[in-house]
Order: C-alpha cells, then structure tokens, then sequence
C-alpha cells in the first residue's frame, strides 16, 4: 500500500505510550462494550474481563498524551491513514468531525472504561476516540491469521472510524434503542452484527477513495484488496469461535461470520458509496 507521501497532521493522534497503563475502571455499559470486544478479537471470555474491570472504581479518568504525529514509523502510520480517512469522510459526510485517536500501550483510561491491548483496537462513542494498542498488529497476524499487509492494518483502522461516523449519524443511538427492544439476545445480536458489517463497507468506501482525496499519495496497490480481505474473513465470528475450539453458533456472533465481513468490505469498495451500506435492511 502506498502511504509514506500522505498528508501528516490529520490523524488526530494523542500518543499515550510510554505512559503506562494507568488505574483499571470500568463497570456497566463500557466495561460489557470493553469485554465484547475481548471476546470477538482474541476468544476472551466476556465474564473475565467484567469481573477483572469490577473490582476497581467507576469510568476512568481522561489521560494526556503527546499531540500531533509520532515520530515512528508505526505512528506516522496511524496518522497518515487516519487524515485520510477524514478527508474521505469529510467530503462524503456534511458536517462531518474527526475523532481522535489514542495510542497506547497494554492499557489506558477511556470514556467507556479501562481499555486493554487484548481487547484489540476499538472505538469509545462516549469520547469520540479510537483506541489503538500498535502491537495489535502482530497480534492479528500470529493469533488471529490475518495478514500482515500494511492496507490490512489500515483497513482496522478504517473500520473504527465506521464506527465513528455511525455515532454522528445517530446509527449507533438508533441500534442501541434497537437491542432494547428485542425479544432475545439473539435478535439483539443481529443489530450488533449489522453495525458491525456497515463499518467494515464503511471501511471499503474509505479504500476506495484513499486515492482521489489524496492526489494518489495514499493508494492500494496490487494484492492490497486481497490481503485486507484475508483479514475480515480471519476475524469472523465463526473463525474465531472455530478457532478458540468451541461450537459455531451464528445466534451469538456480534461482528457477523467470514462470509459477511469479506463481502460487506469487498461492496464498499467496489461502490465508494456509503449509500450502499444498509445492512440493516430486513432486520
């Protein structure tokens, strides 16, 4: 993937690293959203982080970094991908404002409770910021199978900032209000795993436009596609169940199986349309 020549400065990045992990907090909704998240990237059992996070005191409080970009390359990174995704949100999305994104290491404070590097990368609506633990990236790739691919990584980050954009248009609020009214956890869980497969075509209408918004400095290049496919379908629900060696049971999926990731990403991109991402139609 090509992205050294990129716009830097646009990511939004408060660099927490080499700050240490700070006081777990947690309990209630971010400590649930936090433990999801355990589950669906790593097979953590959702009930141990819960009781790990409950031991301590209420939402933790917010933590200074470093502002602008890192001097590393891991860090550039982060920022040139995630100023790119704001140029692409901004000329799709009236109105639109950019998170912030948090770098940190093994733990940080967040506005939806204690966030671990286990957890994998996720996104806070309560602050508006993406979290990002960098050695998530090795991660994926030795725990999870997923490809090492620079546009792999990208298409992680790209995906949190879906997530992003749902709470500006309200999506999130609306699915929330959603789970409220199901009849079963499994009903409930169809809306997560719609959320879930509008932020990964979210992310494909990214890719698709990388290029355009960027004059070309920021672009797939052959084989790009290819590898961030391999990585949706690495963290499927299915996968990961399959892979943690219990039972595949699709009423308990919360991001949606290989099958859904790998086309919902692949129509974004092959769209650029976020118009084309109602994954919420017949729900």
């Amino acid at each position: 993937m090509k992205w050294q020549g990129g716009r830097q400065g646009g990511g939004g990045i408060s660099d927490r690293r080499g700050m240490g992990g700070g006081a777990l907090a947690g309990g209630g909704l971010g400590v649930g959203v936090l433990a999801i998240l355990g589950y669906v990237f790593f097979g953590i059992d959702p009930a141990t982080t819960t009781q790990l996070a409950s031991q301590f005191g209420g939402v933790g409080s917010t933590e200074a970094g470093v502002e602008g970009t890192p001097q590393d390359q891991a860090g550039q990174f982060v920022d040139v991908i995630g100023g790119n995704v704001n140029d692409v949100w901004t000329a799709q999305l009236m109105g639109y404002q950019p998170p912030t994104v948090v770098l940190y290491e093994s733990g940080t404070n967040t506005g939806c409770g204690f966030g671990q590097a286990a957890m994998g990368p996720f996104y806070c609506p309560s602050d508006r910021t993406v979290y990002l633990d960098l050695g998530f990236w090795q991660q994926m790739q030795t725990q999870l199978g997923a490809s090492g691919a620079d546009f792999a990584k990208a298409y992680v980050i790209a995906h949190e900032f879906g997530h992003h954009v749902q709470t500006l248009m309200g999506t999130s609020d609306q699915v929330r209000s959603a789970q409220q009214r199901a009849s079963s956890e499994a009903e409930g869980n169809r809306y997560s795993v719609a959320l879930e497969l509008q932020a990964d075509c979210y992310a494909g209408v990214w890719a698709r436009n990388a290029a355009t918004v960027s004059n070309g400095q920021v672009a797939l290049e052959p084989g790009d596609l290819e590898e961030g496919l391999r990585t949706a379908s690495a963290i499927g629900d299915d996968a990961i169940q399959s892979r943690g060696g219990g039972r595949v049971s699709p009423d308990s999926f919360t991001h949606g199986s290989s099958e859904q990731r790998v086309e919902w990403l692949r129509r974004g991109y092959q769209s650029g349309d976020p118009a084309t991402c109602d994954t919420f139609a017949g729900l």
